[in-house]
């Protein structure tokens, strides 16, 4: 009567152990909703984090990456590039009106500045050009 899987009392790992499944893939997300919660709790934001919050702070930082990286990416491939370069990021945030005005008083180290010339110092037309 020897059978070739024995069942284990008390918690031991036995025939059916469980693989543990992260809150990330859980969520189905990218970000580690487990290091967001860490930081939350470490942070001291708050004395008690609840189980959601670090789920939806996730979704929304893997959200707003995303989207940077969308348009970043078409900046790139506007200039004939295939490496996103800060420059890339400075151009995709500061084109986008929602990214711009979230990041108002954000620096991008090496993003330069916009092409933009005053309608002023540009050269002056010649009224005979009439057709």
């Amino acid at each position: 009567n020897k059978s070739p899987c024995i069942k284990m009392s008390g918690r031991g790992k036995g025939s059916s152990a469980k693989k543990s499944v992260s809150r990330s893939a859980k969520a189905g997300l990218q970000f580690p909703v487990g290091r967001v919660a860490r930081y939350l709790k470490v942070g001291k934001y708050a004395t008690r984090v609840g189980a959601g919050a670090p789920v939806y702070m996730a979704a929304v930082l893997e959200y707003l990456c995303a989207e940077v990286l969308e348009l970043a990416g078409n900046a790139s491939r506007d200039n004939k590039k295939t490496r996103i370069v800060p420059r890339h990021i400075q151009l995709a945030v500061r084109n986008d009106e929602e990214l711009s005005k979230l990041l108002g008083e954000v620096t991008i180290a090496n993003g330069g500045v916009l092409p933009n010339i005053h309608q002023v110092l540009l050269p002056k037309k010649t009224g005979k050009e009439k057709a």
